[in-house]
């Protein structure tokens, strides 16, 4: 297994802080933290969240955190959490998640995780397996309904404890404990911890250089025209070989005549390699799985079995050797942009036992195309292609798009993080960035400042899908205007959040004021607030008992408020 060392420690207290700077800007504190540990705890858990769920609103990830002395200080409601700190439900992959976190404010090289947490949990899991809510208030009450709800309907769930901290060493998922406990509960356990974290950073790194020998009959050389002089290749790559240009030692992914594949049996992925690719941190997945077991089973026929990886460098260089029986490959500054899960489980295979990589990798090979360009936006229009047939939601996709990074790049102008993808925080590490929003948050807005209002929470899936070239063409988006419309959004935001506690704070509320601020410029926010809630409260529809949230979305309160907001 990857260690961690101190410094990862630091980088991830830094990085954990910024994330609670961020959220207490566009948030009120009942009570502030005392102290920088606790904004480092508390930043700790909008990280993992952020990460583990992807989902990359922090505002929305408060909603899920359950934790005792989080919800004191936020909303000073202290209510026994019973050992679970936060519960994401994915309505996606059907997966009910529950988060122990623990947070150490020292590093310890030898400290492990306790299997204990674990146990601790289980009141809570014994509530939802159980369907009572007894004892439980807050937050938490109404996350365990929901949970109860989705087990009790017709999908197949799963439920997976997740066993948070930043110590450097993981419970043993094997000891007997813990197997125990999975299977009384039928429940998966996961333990994340410094090491697995360290890979969840995005911190730009240092370029990574590599060398090849391939057979002529393994190569194939391509170029955009015949009289082009930078070519790209496509090769057939033996596995130990993509272990070796991808690992952490320097000297090995440049000793291209490496003949004793064992020294590479303890050589752990460099995941600055990864740093680009579309998919956030990833954790063990069926296709993980898939792609060992043709590994075991079949290692000559993995060539066929694998989809293969997509590599693009800044720089390429080939020369004929060996009387010109091979190529000898230079790439420099690469990045795989695609097949991020298959050198994944092929380094997670490599590190379960020695002789893996003699046994099994040294005779598996992979389709490997690796692209020669310095050209920012053929890589993304790169990624974005050899992506697209994968399992991968629209909004990743549209991440690598030119506009969504231009947008990207205007907006830290204006210190504002737009983020692309799990663990943005900024392209510059030194600015003191005023708010972070999201891509499915901007997209929102947009939607809604443009007429869809209604329809910019509950279709929200098809906003970067088939909304996507109508909300962001240039007929309906001026990318000038982004700054002030995400500075009228906070704005919006921090009026609510400060208004009377009778007032439901709901963000499809603040989508509704921002159109109808779009449609009457002339009216104040405060006075478009007003209105709404005024509408809200007027609105029947011949249904008695409609919550705000389900009054928005019905096409007849659109109307009348339409009706009104053109009578002001």
């Amino acid at each position: 297994m990857t260690t961690a060392s101190i410094n990862d420690f630091k980088l991830l207290n830094i990085k954990c802080l910024k994330y609670f700077n961020l959220f207490s800007k566009s948030n009120n504190f009942h009570t502030l933290p005392s102290n920088e540990k606790l904004m480092e705890r508390f930043g700790f858990y909008f990280f993992i969240l952020e990460a583990l769920c992807d989902e990359k609103d922090i505002d929305r990830l408060s909603d899920f955190i359950t934790d005792t002395e989080y919800n004191a200080h936020l909303i000073n409601q202290r209510f026994n959490d019973h050992g679970i700190d936060a519960v994401y439900i994915d309505d996606d992959i059907k997966e009910i998640k529950l988060f122990n976190f623990k947070f150490r404010e020292s590093f310890k090289p030898g400290q492990a995780q306790s299997s204990n947490d674990a146990f601790v949990s289980t009141k809570l899991v014994n509530c939802i397996l159980n369907e009572n809510a007894d004892g439980l208030e807050g937050k938490l009450k109404g996350l365990v309904y929901q949970a109860i709800q989705r087990l009790n309907s017709n999908d197949v769930w799963k439920m997976t404890l997740y066993m948070v901290s930043n110590e450097a060493i993981p419970i043993d998922s094997d000891e007997t404990s813990i197997s125990q406990l999975k299977i009384f509960y039928d429940m998966e356990v996961s333990s994340i911890c410094l090491p697995d974290i360290k890979s969840m950073m995005s911190i730009r790194p240092a370029p990574v250089k590599a060398e090849l020998i391939i057979d002529n009959d393994a190569l194939l050389s391509y170029s955009e025209s015949s009289i082009s002089t930078s070519k790209s290749y496509i090769v057939r790559l033996n596995a130990a070989d993509i272990i070796r240009i991808t690992c952490k030692n320097p000297e090995l992914r440049n000793d291209y005549h490496c003949e004793r594949m064992d020294v590479l049996a303890n050589e752990r992925l460099d995941y600055g390699v990864l740093f680009d690719n579309v998919r956030g941190f990833v954790q063990k997945s069926k296709y993980n799985q898939a792609i060992e077991k043709s590994l075991k089973d079949d290692p000559s026929m993995f060539f066929m079995y694998n989809n293969g990886m997509t590599i693009v460098t800044k720089n390429i260089k080939a020369e004929q050797v060996n009387a010109n029986k091979k190529v000898r490959i230079t790439i420099d500054d690469f990045q795989v942009l695609n097949g991020g899960q298959t050198l994944r489980t092929l380094h997670n295979f490599n590190a379960q036992k020695e002789s893996h990589i003699t046994d099994y990798l040294a005779k598996s090979e992979v389709l490997v195309r690796i692209f020669n360009t310095s050209n920012n936006e053929v890589v993304n229009k790169i990624a974005e292609f050899t992506n697209s047939q994968n399992s991968i939601s629209s909004v990743d996709l549209k991440s690598l798009s030119t506009l969504q990074i231009h947008l990207e790049q205007l907006l830290d102008e204006h210190d504002i993080i737009y983020s692309r993808k799990n663990g943005d925080t900024g392209i510059n590490d030194e600015k003191n960035y005023r708010y972070k929003i999201s891509m499915e948050q901007f997209g929102q807005i947009l939607f809604a400042i443009q007429g869809n209002p209604d329809k910019s929470s509950n279709q929200k899936q098809h906003i970067f899908g088939k909304y996507y070239d109508e909300i962001f063409s240039e007929e309906n988006f001026n990318i000038l205007d982004a700054p002030n419309i995400i500075e009228s959004y906070f704005l919006v935001k921090n009026t609510y959040d400060t208004s009377s506690e009778s007032i439901q704070k709901i963000e499809q509320k603040i989508f509704y004021v921002l159109y109808m601020h779009n449609v009457r410029p002339d009216i104040s926010y405060e006075y478009c607030i007003s209105m709404l809630e005024s509408a809200l409260t007027q609105f029947k529809n011949g249904m008695s008992g409609l919550t705000d949230a389900r009054k928005m979305i019905q096409v007849g309160f659109k109307e009348i408020l339409n009706e009104q907001l053109h009578q002001v």
